[in-house]
């Protein structure tokens, strides 16, 4: 119970400072996973590709959604919810 207490009030602190890192180094972050997925798209052979995508932009889209995303929640009272919840939520989600 403390420690989630504790681990509530910790990302209070620092939910907006992280949300001003990420949007920061938002260029950074960009390149990097561009140059990981290309990598990625580089390692997959050709023909085990099923639909011929171009993994970068693909991928860069993602993160972008993902980091927007994370900026909303970051930025936004947004209820945070129990991790047991999230572990429910996460079960029922693979029974179907």
């Amino acid at each position: 119970m403390i420690r989630s207490f504790t681990r509530k009030v910790a990302f209070e602190l620092v939910r907006r400072d992280l949300a001003i890192f990420l949007r920061e180094h938002e260029a950074e972050l960009l390149q990097i996973f561009r140059e990981e997925l290309q990598r990625l798209d580089d390692e997959i052979p050709e023909e085990n590709v099923f639909v011929d995508l171009r993994m970068v932009p693909l991928g860069e889209a993602v993160l972008k959604a993902c980091l927007r995303a994370f900026d909303r929640f970051l930025t936004s009272d947004f209820p945070i919810q129990e991790t047991d919840t999230l572990e429910e939520n996460t079960s029922a989600d693979e029974d179907e």
